[in-house]
């Protein structure tokens, strides 16, 4: 088995640039603090002596005092506990603009024995005052290196004292805790109930002690519990055990760190930048018009891209069409398979524009501004402010949103943002979005001379902000009733963002988008071609119908026409035809299917050439039997509502259940996003319709 190396320190710090300038690996980078939510493992070669290594991505905790199921999986990889194996070397990662915060994490790592490697990283916007790396290995009595991770600057010579330390004994620490007679006392007694798989150490007995009482929601064994409860039986006694331990360490720091990096220029600048974006009034004005000038950017810069792609594919069609004949196969691959993956394929565009728009805010350090923004609303709404990173996560895909919940404390606090970050607008229903936007309002349309198309989008993703906080005070006052607690989340300095980050994490989320479109939507669109081309009619059902007559009849006839007019009684009320509810059925699997779905029901029975008009174009054409318009703006605004609230993705549910190890809250989750977007949708159209705009 290869060695193991753990990259640790403080959030925001450089850690998962460093692996990826360590391994060539594609973790994802962020400037906002937790975005590493779990371990990431990387394999790099360190010459003669040593071999292949194993690098570890830790996620990134201010402390060893493990507070959280984030800090508690940083505690496991760390030490070795909960059968993770212990690694050989710890890198940790200090920022040299804030030496303070970050050597109270060193000292907790000296104590419990870890063999340790600083890596000073941060240096560049230190400027030319921060401390050398000479000066703080003599500190603090331990081998670092100055790096600077988004250049590579240092890494060389990082790799080649990761191998010295690997092949060196563990320096002693140079910080040793003296603690009072009462607290020595307790440490004795606790490190007797340590776990026998567990290293027998006053240190260990210490953090145990610190760790145990915060809650009941850590993997600590029943038995340390209950002697760490022994000998800390109030709360006022556990407060008095922090403040001893904690005030120690920071008297330590005080006393020794005479070099702290001064106020630079980024730091002024970042100081002047703030004064306007989280101001109280210019910050939410300054966030509204970025949010607009992003949107409207989706539909006016995508357009000739989206415009290659359907070329693309209708030439594909034709060409395979040509190839293969008229017969069922033929139509099998044009219409359910051809179709369907381009009727997704065709918004990558946007998405990916998206996924550019939201790399630029993450590595710029302006995400961590607008969840200090959200806060104050947030907390009148119940949720924990440190929750709208989650949730704006939530805007790229729910899945991994749901997983960021771990850096939270409580496990409330989990649930709630569990329960509301789903109601965010995630890229999975921008197609949808796009689609019913683009087919049911003129380009040219303006109101008080805005631009309708981007004021919409901008719309449904406020909207849905909106009713993740009110649906968030609503469960915080009945299911999920607790008292609020304090954010503490660091604000980063503004850094220029760089291209080839944003460019390695467009391009993961678009290959996970595209496996997505390759498996789960490609195997939906054929099971929809399935049930709206069979059963077969025969001719003498058809007798007497022309083609158009002949295609409406047997996509009526077919499983998916019977499925969709058995529900049609339930979604007529919100303005949806049989149509529409095969696409809100087949919409379940992803969210994106429902356009792919659209699009295999509007191609079933008709000639593809290159003549043939696009989704949008029949939708917009598409009339009753009566010859008004089956989709009005108002069909399009009920269609945008139910989409922004339902909750149609098994994946979302899947993780929730995971996370949560049951099917209680996923199974409410379904139900009330369900109920509540059946209601709204109607109370929209309905309203709409007694108003006089149906």
């Amino acid at each position: 088995m290869s060695l193991r190396v753990a990259l640790a320190g403080n959030p925001n710090t450089g850690k998962t640039s460093l692996f990826n300038r360590l391994t060539g690996s594609q973790a994802r980078v962020g400037n906002y603090a937790g975005v590493t939510v779990e371990l990431a493992e990387g394999d790099i070669q360190l010459g003669e002596g040593v071999g292949k290594v194993t690098v570890v991505d830790v996620p990134g905790t201010y402390s060893l005092t493990a507070r959280s199921r984030e800090e508690q999986v940083a505690i496991d990889c760390l030490l070795g506990l909960s059968g993770v194996a212990r690694p050989e070397l710890v890198v940790c990662c200090v920022d040299a603009t804030n030496l303070s915060r970050n050597l109270y994490f060193v000292l907790q790592a000296q104590e419990l024995g870890l063999n340790l490697l600083v890596a000073l990283t941060m240096g560049d916007e230190a400027g030319m005052d921060a401390v050398s790396a000479e000066a703080l290995s003599a500190l603090i009595e331990c081998p670092v290196v100055s790096v600077i991770a988004r250049t590579g600057e240092g890494v060389p010579q990082l790799r080649l004292a990761m191998a010295s330390a690997l092949q060196a004994a563990p320096p002693a620490p140079r910080f040793r805790f003296a603690p009072s007679s009462l607290l020595a006392e307790r440490i004795a007694r606790v490190r007797e109930a340590l776990p026998n798989d567990w290293p027998n150490s006053d240190a260990l007995a210490l953090w145990a002690l610190m760790s145990v009482g915060e809650g009941d929601e850590l993997s600590i064994p029943a038995s340390l519990r209950a002697a760490v409860r022994r000998e800390v039986p109030s709360d006022e006694d556990g407060k008095l055990l922090d403040d001893e331990c904690v005030c120690a360490r920071y008297a330590w720091i005080d006393a020794h760190l005479l070099t702290q990096a001064p106020a630079n220029e980024r730091r002024v600048l970042t100081e002047r930048l703030d004064a306007v974006l989280i101001h109280p009034v210019w910050g939410f004005l300054s966030f509204l018009g970025i949010q607009l000038l992003v949107f409207q950017s989706l539909f006016s810069w995508s357009d000739p891209a989206i415009a290659l792609v359907e070329v693309c594919f209708g030439a594909l069609g034709n060409q395979v069409s040509a190839l293969l004949g008229d017969n069922l196969f033929s139509q099998l691959m044009v219409e359910g398979v051809i179709a369907g993956a381009g009727s997704v394929v065709v918004f990558l565009p946007q998405i990916l524009l998206l996924f550019f728009f939201i790399g630029l805010m993450e590595d710029s350090g302006y995400m961590a501004r607008v969840a200090y923004l959200m806060d104050r609303i947030m907390k009148s709404m119940g949720l924990h402010g440190r929750a709208f990173v989650p949730m704006m996560s939530g805007f790229a895909c729910a899945v991994p949103a749901i997983l960021a919940t771990r850096t939270m404390e409580r496990q409330r606090d989990r649930l709630l943002t569990m329960m509301v970050v789903p109601l965010m607008t995630c890229s999975a229903r921008l197609p949808v979005y796009t689609l019913i936007i683009s087919a049911m309002f003129a380009p040219s349309a303006r109101v008080l001379g805005l631009p309708v198309q981007g004021g919409l989008m901008v719309a449904m993703y406020v909207f849905s902000v909106l009713m993740a906080l009110i649906a968030a005070w609503v469960l915080s006052k009945t299911i999920l009733r607790a008292s609020s607690s304090a954010l503490i989340l660091e604000l980063p300095p503004y850094r220029v963002p760089r291209l080839i980050d944003i460019g390695r994490m467009m391009w993961q989320r678009t290959r996970s988008f595209l496996r997505e479109a390759g498996t789960v939507i490609l195997a939906c669109s054929v099971a929809i071609w399935f049930l709206l081309t069979f059963p077969r009619l025969d001719e003498q059902q058809l007798a007497g119908l022309d083609a158009e007559q002949r295609a409406g009849k047997e996509l009526a006839e077919s499983y998916g026409g019977q499925l969709g007019h058995a529900i049609e009684p339930a979604i007529a009320p919100l303005g949806f035809d049989w149509k529409i509810g095969v696409g809100i059925i087949g919409a379940f699997a992803a969210r994106e299917v429902f356009v792919a779905t659209m699009g295999v029901v509007y191609s079933a029975g008709e000639d593809q050439d290159e003549e043939s008009e696009t989704l949008r174009d029949k939708l917009r054409t598409e009339s009753k039997a009566d010859g008004t318009p089956a989709y009005t703006p108002l069909v399009g605004l009920s269609l945008l509502v139910f989409f922004a609230l339902a909750c149609q993705c098994m994946s979302t549910l899947a993780v929730v259940k995971r996370e949560t190890q049951g099917y209680r809250w996923p199974l409410f989750l379904f139900a009330y996003m369900t109920g509540l977007a059946w209601l709204m949708s109607f109370g929209l159209y309905q309203g709409g319709l007694l108003l006089g705009f149906g």
